[in-house]
């Protein structure tokens, strides 16, 4: 018998990064949530977020909680460690995750029930703490996996698919997270993948944690006439608070000193993290300033008054340090340390004892 090779035809996602690999080496199994799900539109904005990086997926670690979002970590990047903790405590397995092996890239995917009802501490802790983790909160205001329920990120008035009214105000994580110290703050469309990919990339390399509420609408239970977390109406009332690109040249050396922000006669205003990357903000509100917290926060306010939904990089701190910096750990991964180094001796923990008689 005799077989014939069919003629390869090139298709983008065979495209080569740096590394050598294709987006399909950052895919995962097959999805099973509903058809339609906007979850499913965020997990292919971080395969082409982590191919566009080409980070090594053995060099990457995803978190989750419980929930239909929680399952979007097994949908992308099928090498990489990953933990699907308890509800609600994502945050704190990323913690430990991250305190033993810095090295790693960490992502947390969370819902708006996972963060902001039953783990709302671990969430803002984390903020707190300012743990180097990218953060994403897939948002659809409902409890999908419990049959349509109204979440603690309900808009007041929202209607459920029943026709009853929400009439308990709404937990917002943008606002939440910068009246509690975040150093990266963004807001995402599921429908947006041009958006949302260097909103991932930008949120990746930021050095601490990167928090990203992405509305993401529920087709099931919540994409209905009267839902303020549905397609038509996030389409409608989204509006773009400040358009962002990422840069990351390959050629550059991190600095040591401060990194300063410049605002180009163009409008464009260039922020350099100190790995090298380069978050580029173009001014479109013309008071808008994505580095001032109070403007910020005045700013999703208005616009939430207004019923609009902003979206972008909302704020970030240019001179943000994560968890290992401020509590001044070692370079060296601690899982890689040897017994000798984490463990002393008994003369020296008697020494340490001592300060504190």
């Amino acid at each position: 018998m005799t077989y014939i090779a069919k003629p390869r035809v090139f298709h983008p996602s065979l495209e080569k990064n740096e590394l050598g690999l294709t987006r399909r080496d950052y895919e995962g199994v097959m999805s099973t949530l509903c058809a339609g799900c906007g979850h499913d539109s965020v997990t292919a904005a971080l395969i082409e977020a982590a191919w566009e990086l080409a980070i090594p997926t053995h060099r990457a670690a995803k978190m989750s909680g419980i929930g239909c979002s929680s399952k979007t970590t097994a949908y992308f990047m099928s090498e990489s460690h990953g933990f699907n903790s308890v509800h609600g405590r994502m945050p704190s397995v990323a913690s430990g995750a991250n305190a033993a092996n810095r090295d790693l890239v960490y992502i947390g995917v969370s819902g708006d029930g996972d963060s902001l009802s039953i783990g709302l501490g671990q969430l803002c802790h984390a903020v707190r703490r300012n743990l180097n983790l990218l953060y994403i909160i897939e948002n659809n205001g409902v409890y999908g996996l419990t049959k349509g329920q109204f979440s603690a990120s309900a808009d007041m008035g929202s209607k459920s698919k029943r026709g009853v009214p929400n009439e308990q105000p709404p937990i917002d994580p943008a606002l939440l997270g910068l009246s509690i110290g975040a150093t990266f703050v963004a807001r995402g469309f599921s429908g947006d993948k041009d958006q949302l990919v260097p909103i991932i990339k930008a949120g990746i390399r930021h050095p601490g944690l990167a928090l990203v509420d992405v509305i993401s609408p529920c087709v099931t239970f919540n994409d209905h006439v009267g839902s303020t977390k549905s397609y038509a109406y996030t389409r409608e009332h989204f509006r773009e608070a400040v358009e962002a690109a990422f840069v990351a040249p390959k050629d550059f050396v991190p600095p040591a000193d401060e990194i300063t922000a410049d605002i180009g006669s163009a409008d464009v205003r260039d922020v350099r993290m100190h790995d090298g990357s380069v978050i580029r903000f173009r001014q479109v509100e013309g008071d808008y300033d994505a580095t001032d917290r109070d403007t910020v926060y005045g700013y999703l306010r208005e616009r939430q008054n207004a019923g609009e939904v902003p979206t972008g990089l909302l704020y970030v701190d240019p001179e943000s340090r994560d968890l290992h910096d401020v509590l001044g750990t070692v370079d060296r991964p601690l899982w890689n340390l040897p017994f000798e180094e984490l463990c002393p001796g008994a003369d020296a923990l008697d020494a340490l004892m001592e300060n504190y008689r």
